[in-house]
Formats: C-alpha cells, structure tokens, sequence
C-alpha cells in the first residue's frame, strides 16, 4: 500500500500529542513541545523536515558545520540539511521513509525527528550567536 496524505494525517492525527494540518500538498504536524515538522510525500518516499534554526543566527558556520558532519550519526534516523525557506537559508533536521512503510514505521520517524530536533538544538547550541 502506498500513503495518501489524507490515510497519513488521519494515522498521525490518532496518536496523543500531535496535532496535523493539511497545508496544500503536505501536512504540518505540531507536537506538544511546539516543534512543528511538515510531512510531503515526493514520488515513493515520505519526507518529514523541522527547521532546525537561521543560517543567519550561527556565530561560525564552518565550526557548526564540521561539528554536525562529526556528530550527526549519534542521533538515528534523522539528517541535518541546510534548505532555503522563504529566502533564508536554514539548518533543518529531515527523515525520509518508503511511502510504502508500515504505519509503525512512519510514526516511529515523526517521533524520532521531533526527539532528535530537540537534541541537535541542545548539542549545536554553542554554535549559535546569541548563545
């Protein structure tokens, strides 16, 4: 079975904690902790993305960026990206998933990302200006 975003926004919408919006071609999940993900489905893969922070806001952006491509593999299931936004530049935290995943996967990689966007904000603090 491959996903719709409707069959997704109504698995996701089940589970406490977690409120979905269907925004155009993709879905904004936001979690109790007020991380918002977007969730899309792009050919045979689900992708789900949180902004991590600004481009703008990294004190040293080669530092942050050699620390990250050291780091990264100590949190599973998600990869930190740099994507243009709204004509700004941003870390984002993103997994990518079958769109043909049991319904226990998918939700295993919405539950991770928002966990591992809270620990790349704590580990990558330090690189940040206003730190």
């Amino acid at each position: 079975m491959t996903w719709e975003l409707s069959q997704l926004a109504e698995l996701i919408s089940g589970e406490q904690g977690y409120v979905v919006t269907h925004e155009e071609d993709c879905l904004l999940i936001a979690n109790e902790d007020g991380i918002d993900a977007w969730l899309a489905i792009s050919g045979e893969q689900i992708l789900v993305e949180s902004l991590l922070f600004s481009i703008d806001e990294v004190a040293d952006a080669a530092a942050m960026n050699n620390e990250i491509l050291r780091t990264h593999m100590l949190f599973p299931l998600t990869t930190i990206g740099i994507s243009n936004v709204a004509g700004g530049e941003y870390y984002t935290a993103f997994g990518s998933l079958s769109a043909q995943s049991k319904k226990e996967s998918v939700l295993i990689e919405i539950q991770t990302l928002f966990q591992n966007v809270e620990a790349f904000i704590d580990a990558y603090q330090g690189f940040l200006k206003s730190h």
